[in-house]
């Protein structure tokens, strides 16, 4: 097929394209330097002159405290963007499948008691990321009920090598590996009772591949393990990979109250086949290495 993706040069979008590719199909993609999500004009060209088959659209405000710092923007990115793509297919590939990438912050947060959230759960998530992902995933709809073949994608917790140190596990990660160089031995935390369903960036783009498949039933996934993790368990499982002697201090720039979000992702697996295959061991292993690596790079990179 010949597929087409926003947000290419994005954490999920670097591993998404060559993967694709992999499977045989012609790829092409944009970022914020080449095409503005939030201009038009600029997308309708860019989708008139790919003609794809189908539309992965990674292009978004996807960090929570930032969309907060900014509403006005993520919802012209999130919103706005989501609405230029579909109209650019409405009009240039009508019969091309996007795939819609949502988030878990669409559902409203539970107690970490609480069971797996389906994808008939309600999505009552608050605050401009969660509100602007449901609106657009609402806009979305509108347009599947006159034609558009339309995947909806809510993406539980996913990381890995080359994600930005501002998410949890690879902000605790790098914290490690710079005490572990010198630096402050004490690491700086959250709430640690709160339960996140993680996954690796590799697992998730392999369900985005799987999704792109024209037989497979349009509609709403999870792509989520199922699995409930503690915050304190990632910082547990990282403090044992480490032999310096590392304190916990509490940071009330990173506290909220202890909330739960974990995936019912049954659907996914039976239209699919698809199932996870990292640990979340491996995962935090596979990061603490990562940054290990390229903090002693830092480290040794000439002075100018």
């Amino acid at each position: 097929m010949r597929i087409f993706v926003t947000g290419a040069l994005g954490f999920v979008g670097q591993r998404l394209l060559p993967k694709l590719e992999s499977h045989g199909h012609w790829v092409s993609g944009c970022d914020r330097d080449t095409v503005d999500v939030t201009d038009a004009s600029v997308v309708m060209q860019a989708i008139k002159a790919a003609q794809p088959d189908a539309v992965v659209h990674l292009a978004a405000i996807s960090f929570v405290p930032e969309a907060r710092q900014n509403p006005a923007l993520t919802r012209e990115i999130n919103v706005g963007g989501t609405r230029n793509v579909i109209r650019a297919l409405q009009e240039s590939a009508p019969k091309a499948r996007l795939l819609l990438v949502g988030s878990s912050e669409q559902y409203a947060p539970v107690s970490p008691s609480s069971g797996l959230l389906d994808e008939t759960t309600p999505l009552l998530g608050v605050g401009p990321y969660a509100e602007s992902k449901t609106e657009a995933e609402k806009m979305a709809l509108e347009a599947s009920a006159e034609g558009l073949d339309l995947v909806r994608v809510r993406a539980f917790n996913h990381t890995g090598p080359g994600q930005e140190p501002r998410f949890v596990v690879p902000d605790f990660s790098r914290q490690v590996a710079l005490i572990e160089q010198g630096a402050e031995a004490v690491l700086r935390v959250g709430n640690l009772e709160s339960a996140r369903d993680f996954l690796h960036v590799d697992d998730v783009v392999e369900a985005y591949v799987r999704l792109l498949q024209p037989d497979v039933e349009a509609g709403a996934y999870n792509v989520s393990s199922g699995r409930a993790t503690q915050i304190g368990e990632v910082l547990e499982s990282l403090l044992h990979q480490t032999e310096t002697k590392i304190s916990i201090e509490r940071d009330p720039s990173r506290w909220r109250e202890a909330d739960a979000r974990v995936g019912d992702s049954s659907r996914l697996r039976e239209k699919t086949g698809w199932r996870p295959t990292y640990s979340m061991n491996q995962i935090i292993e596979e990061l603490l290495h990562y940054w290990r690596k390229r903090v002693r790079q830092d480290r040794e990179k000439p002075e100018r």
